[in-house]
């Protein structure tokens, strides 16, 4: 009665999960490119933060801010490294400014930068 003949079978849903995946791919990887972009731009404010604190800690005792900054950078960031020191008000005040890369280091950077700023007491001789 419900018999289907031999060779006529009703068709299953066979391959419907790799059909499915295929069409998500694209939107799967489209999530963990923005999400890897994302760790990248965090990654590059701890990096000034971190800079900025190390040159402001050097600057404060009379070493070179410049060098000490970039000493505590990779070789991409510090390219595009703009550390600057300055006393103000019996404090040592660095600023470093460092360009966000686009998905990987040492290609392509965004338009803006990322700054990180610290300060140390002064402890230098006066000058």
């Amino acid at each position: 009665m419900g018999r289907v003949p031999a060779g006529r079978g009703v068709r299953g849903d066979e391959g419907q999960v790799a059909v499915e995946f295929v069409g998500m791919l694209p939107l799967i990887l489209l999530t963990l490119v923005l999400l890897w972009q994302c760790v990248l731009i965090g990654y590059t404010y701890t990096l000034a933060g971190n800079a900025a604190d190390e040159a402001a800690r050097a600057y404060a005792v009379g070493d070179s801010c410049g060098e000490a900054a970039l000493r505590h950078l990779d070789g991409a960031w510090r390219a595009g490294a703009s550390p600057g020191c300055r006393r103000e008000d019996g404090m040592a005040r660095a600023r470093v400014d460092l360009k966000v890369p686009v998905l990987f280091p040492g290609a392509i950077s965004f338009p803006f930068t990322v700054t990180g700023e610290a300060a140390a007491v002064w402890e230098g001789e006066d000058r």
